[in-house]
């Protein structure tokens, strides 16, 4: 039986780390094909394939998700 490999989450350098504030948002891209999302305080987890992942990324850069004022 192979074993499942367990995420390796890491936190953007543009977070600013606050040991009173701890809101980052941590990525795992160690998985293949997978993509794993963590909230940084409620540890509350979502995962995306690959593919998604690469979709969001890609309308986040054309500004599809910006707030409109």
């Amino acid at each position: 039986m192979t074993a499942i490999p367990e995420f390796e989450f890491r936190t953007s350098n543009a977070c600013k780390y606050d040991p009173n504030d701890r809101r980052c948002v941590e990525v795992a891209i160690n998985v293949p094909d997978k993509v794993a999302v963590r909230n940084s305080v409620t540890g509350q987890t979502v995962e995306f394939t690959a593919v998604e992942w690469t979709d969001f990324l890609s309308g986040a850069k054309l500004g599809e998700f910006d707030l409109s004022a």
